[in-house]
């Protein structure tokens, strides 16, 4: 059996991983992997409930007693394997060339538009 004080600092763990590579933060670990959303797959945010779940189990005695703790471990691993994954410079760099991208598609577009309308009065 898992105690108060394990699963406090798996989900203290977690959510110190959560706000270093995704930037999120929450009152809890449910919050935190709300706001996440999808930033993170579907199967990590799966084994993340299991461990908000167990969050909310240890807060009561007569509930943390009915938590089992293989599947918790098993999550933990999961998630925590996960996000040590992320390769937060390249998340980065991703997103700057995604905005510099959308900036220079932009103004191809100003320019096109802008060589029509001259066609279209005679300048050109």
């Amino acid at each position: 059996m898992l105690d108060q004080s394990d699963i406090t600092t798996k989900i203290e763990t977690v959510e110190r991983a959560l706000y270093a590579k995704l930037g999120v933060r929450g009152r809890d670990l449910a919050q935190a992997l709300r706001r996440a959303g999808r930033q993170l797959p579907s199967r990590i945010r799966k084994q993340g409930a299991i461990l908000a779940q167990a969050e909310f189990m240890a807060s009561n005695p007569k509930l943390a007693r009915q938590i089992e703790v293989a599947p918790v471990h098993n999550a933990f691993v999961k998630v925590i394997t996960h996000l040590n994954e992320i390769d937060v410079g390249k998340r980065r760099v991703d997103r700057l060339l995604g905005v510099a991208g959308t900036i220079a598609f932009n103004i191809l577009v100003i320019v096109v538009a802008f060589i029509v309308f001259l066609w279209w009065q005679g300048y050109v």
